[in-house]
């Protein structure tokens, strides 16, 4: 006869729950309790069986990842965090690459058996909160949010970065501002642009409507932006990019026009990826803790499962000015 976990309960001079608690490294359990319950599981030869488990619990014990977005280099970041966090709460990644966010993607994840989602690539206008709400399973937003539905998110505050990167561009004497921004149907790009305006108010400046371009937050769309921007008669001298992803692009296009970067023109990005701080790019960008961001989703969903009348939790993490080669002194107007 299989080994069962009541077997190992009572080794262990604990409860069954007590025992599917500790193994799944539940902080609640004390270590020494921990300790307690490995060594009976060791001693009897038991073996958590992931399928019984779902079947006495009404759980899977997975959670999904959805990404539409998938060639932006973003959200290769937070998979690993989320994974490792989901891990040690006791429950698997499964992550579903989509190529959009809608009323169909919600009924796959409601199929595939999952006890959460958590949802990384949100629009404004998506129905799939809707849906996912409807069927009563459990979501969290990260990053993006939508407009339809309240629910657990961690998301960006983008004011105090943007604050102090407008002060230091003014003290540098850039007057003439740029911007290439997200996508208006997501709350980042809403956000960031907010936060962006606000923060040129704040130091006497506004942005010239024919010194915006919006699109994708991706390197097409700060390539494309860049290079209609350096053409204009008096093109700005300093470029806010969405994100990251968008001011390489922007990098690109200012080496393809033979415009010098920091020289002639700046560039400030948005995220902080690793990839920005490398000594071929050095951007100069609006930062935060994306690994911390995505171990908090992951925490908030799984609370969410465990705790399912808890009231809604909307996590915000600070943004940081981080000064490096592609910001510099403003040109001669």
């Amino acid at each position: 006869m299989a080994v069962t976990s009541r077997d190992v309960a009572r080794l262990a001079g604990v409860s069954q729950p007590t025992v599917s608690r500790a193994l799944r490294d539940d902080p609640r359990v004390s270590e020494a309790t921990k300790r307690s319950v490995r060594e009976a599981a060791e001693l009897l030869g038991y073996v958590r069986s992931d399928a019984g488990r779902a079947l006495s619990s009404g759980r899977t014990h997975r959670i999904g990842l959805l990404v539409t977005d998938l060639e932006n280099q973003f959200y290769a970041q937070i998979i690993a965090p989320v994974h490792l966090e989901l891990e040690r709460l006791g429950y698997q990644l499964m992550l579903h690459t989509e190529t959009a966010d809608n009323e169909t993607v919600a009924e796959r994840l409601i199929a595939n058996g999952l006890d959460a989602v958590i949802l990384a690539t949100t629009t404004v206008d998506s129905v799939a909160p809707l849906r996912l709400r409807d069927r009563g399973l459990p979501f969290v937003y990260f990053n993006r949010t939508s407009s339809f539905v309240d629910a657990d998110a961690t998301v960006v505050a983008p004011a105090p970065g943007f604050s102090a990167a407008a002060a230091r561009a003014v003290a540098l004497g850039h007057r003439r501002i740029g911007a290439v921004l997200g996508p208006s149907n997501t709350s980042t790009a809403q956000s960031r642009e907010n936060a962006l305006r606000a923060a040129l108010a704040e130091q006497g400046l506004t942005l010239d409507p024919q010194h915006v371009r919006r699109g994708p937050f991706d390197t097409q769309t700060g390539d494309e932006a860049t290079t209609s921007l350096l053409a204009l008669p008096s093109p700005p001298t300093l470029i806010f990019c969405g994100n990251d992803v968008v001011a390489y692009g922007a990098l690109n296009a200012a080496r393809r026009a033979g415009v010098s970067i920091p020289e002639e023109v700046s560039i400030i990005g948005f995220d902080g990826l690793p990839a920005a701080a490398w000594p071929i790019i050095e951007l100069t960008t609006i930062a935060y803790d994306i690994g911390e961001m995505a171990r908090e989703a992951a925490r908030l969903v799984t609370h969410r499962i465990e705790h399912p009348d808890a009231p809604i939790a909307h996590v915000e993490f600070g943004t940081t000015f981080i000064e490096r080669r592609t910001l510099a002194i403003a040109p001669p107007l």
